[in-house]
């Protein structure tokens, strides 16, 4: 299977400087083609594979450079049959519509052994607005076709600018993950995750929830004690497969990954993958002190679970997410919630990672993220309370 991973932006944005970092750091492993063409910032001069339209122009770390200078279909195909790459990198011209080249790859009939990956957009942060109001559709078919847009020169930017620049990308596109981090700060391998859709918070904190339940899903034997903390479903929750709205591989906007939402935009899961049926046979008078107080009876797990969060570039001190985490035991303010999981940059430099179940919470350092994210799981949750109370920064 070929992966094809096209990256845009905008000439000087720093395309070719995140390629050299994946490249580097996420893709060393692979046997990778990068595509580019006559604006490409990457070139050494080499032969010609006249014939199939190939110019060959470099060749180091296991990455083969070249410019597809005749039929892009027909060159395409020769590139995968010559060479039968992992992954195909495609950096197409500063000035080229994102649109155009996902549709000339979708239109090429490359086989089934090849997929249209993720569509990627570098966007210099500090040139947002002049760009948007100064290129209008060129640029903003970039950022509305992106199922990631990477922010560059972030580092030189206020908060109050950075938090402008993402606001206005968000007009053109309000479901891209968007990566506010300076690239210094983040691992290359975070930034390939983060493009192909695999840091999924509301996922994983499910599967810790269903691991949880499973670990309680046996039979009580020998007086032992049942101290579940399941404070709100009892009994007969059937299985259903995961509806996600948000950090999936959602492959609108020809094709590419939509997965994230940010400054607050809520992110709706449907929880369907849990079978945490509380059969704790009891025997020889045991106690059960399981905290079901909310749901009795057979329920399916749709009309019971749902997850919000958001993005932020935004920074919280520990000392902020402490205060959150403990308002979200006010279940009359923000529903019932059962797990809630996050990682942001703080103000002090740094990162405040945080994990919560109920009245207990866990808030420590980690380490730098593609940007901010919060996620909460549990049952009718007041969404627009969640929001002020997270996104109130």
């Amino acid at each position: 299977m070929t992966k094809i991973d096209v990256v845009s932006g905008f000439l000087g944005a720093g395309k070719t400087t995140l390629i050299k970092k994946l490249l580097k750091e996420a893709l060393a492993d692979q046997q990778v083609v990068l595509i580019e063409n006559e604006f490409g910032e990457i070139g050494i001069d080499g032969g010609f594979l006249k014939d199939a339209g190939i110019e060959i122009k470099e060749m180091n770390s296991g990455c083969i450079c070249c410019s597809l200078v005749g039929d892009f279909g027909t060159s395409l195909k020769e590139v995968l049959s010559k060479y039968k790459p992992d992954r195909i990198l495609i950096e197409p011209s500063g000035v080229g519509k994102l649109s155009d080249v996902v549709k000339a790859i979708k239109s090429a009939d490359l086989g089934d052994d090849v997929v249209l990956n993720s569509a990627v957009v570098v966007i210099d942060a500090s040139k947002t607005k002049m760009y948007v109001k100064n290129f209008g559709e060129f640029y903003v078919n970039q950022v509305e076709h992106a199922g990631t847009i990477i922010l560059s020169r972030t580092d030189k930017m206020s908060d109050e600018k950075l938090k402008e620049a993402v606001d206005i990308l968000r007009e053109h596109n309000q479901t891209a993950t968007i990566v506010t981090t300076p690239w210094n700060d983040i691992d290359g391998k975070a930034i390939e995750e983060t493009i192909e859709g695999k840091v999924d918070l509301a996922a994983q904190l499910m599967a810790e929830y269903k691991e949880e339940h499973e670990h309680h899903h046996h039979h009580h034997e020998d007086g032992e004690e049942c101290c579940c903390h399941d404070h709100d479903h009892e009994h007969h929750h059937h299985d259903h497969d995961e509806d996600h709205e948000c950090h999936h591989h959602d492959h609108d906007h020809e094709h590419e990954h939509h997965h994230h939402h940010e400054d607050g935009e809520e992110c709706h899961h449907h929880d369907h993958d849990h079978d945490h049926e509380h059969h704790h046979h009891h025997e020889d008078g045991e106690e059960c002190c399981c905290h079901d107080h909310h749901h009795e009876g057979h329920h399916h797990a749709d009309e019971i679970f749902t997850s919000w969060g958001f993005e932020t570039p935004s920074k919280y001190s520990k000392d902020d997410i402490e205060n959150i985490l403990k308002a979200l035991d006010d279940r009359d303010t923000y529903g019932f919630v059962l797990r809630a999981k996050g990682m942001v940059q703080s103000p002090e430099g740094g990162w405040v990672y945080f994990d919560y179940v109920p009245e207990e919470s866990n808030v420590r350092e980690g380490n730098p993220q593609p940007t901010g994210r919060f996620c909460v799981i549990g049952s009718d949750l007041k969404e627009d309370n969640l929001k002020a109370l997270f996104g109130g920064k």
